[in-house]
């Protein structure tokens, strides 16, 4: 693993599930890190200008050579920013998450999930979890009775959620685990009709993102929890789930317009796992 004394610069485009997958990258490797955020308003300009090998200073970026050893960044807003300033510098550039539309050949080194099948390419690193790194912020403590936590999403291109396959997910959840004390959090993309039909039982704590955004309990879940259920539609937290905790973790199905599609395949992914995902032999191929 690297050194603490090994610094990267990290651009934020200024959305959660990005730059924590940034700064996990940097937490796993154990290296120090500053943050920029960018705000991109030529986000089809960047395309055009990465296709023609023009890297200018769009953003206006003043960055004060602190010897970094890479630009690092996830998310598309943030790519050209990380390729002119990584030339700039003279150090490497570093993308997580595939950077589609943009040339991967210019990057030292991608990190992209297996789901999104990404070419096979040298400098490509293929893995099957997006980065994570959990840090429980003492909402839940660990007790001596068994616990377990469920992870409600919501609708999207995808997925449908319905009131009433949730609700047989719920009643099979009590009845199959009456002893456990039960943990329940949703996200901003949970139907109001979820939310309503979760009051009709009773949980040892939950946290209702409609009711209250500025909790996230989940990575209390992750080293609280014996059991983990979690609905299908989010990747993040499936990756998030497997790469920080032991527990046995159950995924709730939901309709689906489509078959085969990235969501289905990390799900069967993290069926075949069983203990918490060890990043070191793919982050060990990126030296600093």
């Amino acid at each position: 693993m690297e050194n603490r004394e090994v610094k990267i610069l990290i651009l934020s485009d200024g959305k959660a599930g990005h730059v924590n997958q940034s700064i996990a990258f940097a937490k796993l490797k154990n290296l120090d890190f500053d943050i920029i955020t960018i705000n991109n308003h030529f986000k089809f300009s960047t395309y055009i200008l990465d296709f023609f090998h023009i890297y200018i200073n769009l953003f206006s970026l003043h960055v004060k050579d602190k010897n970094y050893k890479a630009v690092v960044s996830t998310g598309s807003s943030t790519y050209y920013a990380n390729k002119y300033l990584a030339k700039k510098l003279g150090v490497k550039s570093i993308a997580i998450m595939l950077p589609r539309g943009f040339r991967y050949s210019d990057f030292d080194a991608i990190i992209a999930s297996s789901h999104d099948n990404p070419p096979q390419e040298p400098n490509i690193i293929s893995m099957p979890l997006s980065l994570s790194m959990s840090e429980p912020k003492g909402f839940v403590e660990k007790t001596t009775q068994k616990a377990l936590g469920i992870i409600i999403g919501g609708s999207n291109s995808i997925f449908t959620m319905d009131a009433k396959h949730i609700k047989e997910s719920l009643d099979k959840i009590f009845k199959d685990y009456p002893n456990h004390l039960k943990y329940i959090t949703t996200s901003r993309r949970t139907p109001p009709y979820i939310n309503a039909l979760l009051e009709s039982y009773s949980f040892d704590y939950e946290i209702i993102y409609s009711k209250n955004s500025t909790i996230n309990p989940i990575d209390d879940f992750l080293v609280t929890c014996d059991e983990l259920f979690i609905t299908i539609d989010s990747t993040s937290m499936l990756s998030e789930a497997r790469a920080n905790s032991d527990a046995n973790i159950h995924i709730i199905e939901l309709k689906s317009n489509k078959l085969d599609t990235k969501f289905h395949r990390l799900a069967e992914t993290i069926k075949s796992m069983k203990t918490k995902f060890d990043y070191s032999p793919y982050l060990d191929k990126i030296t600093l």
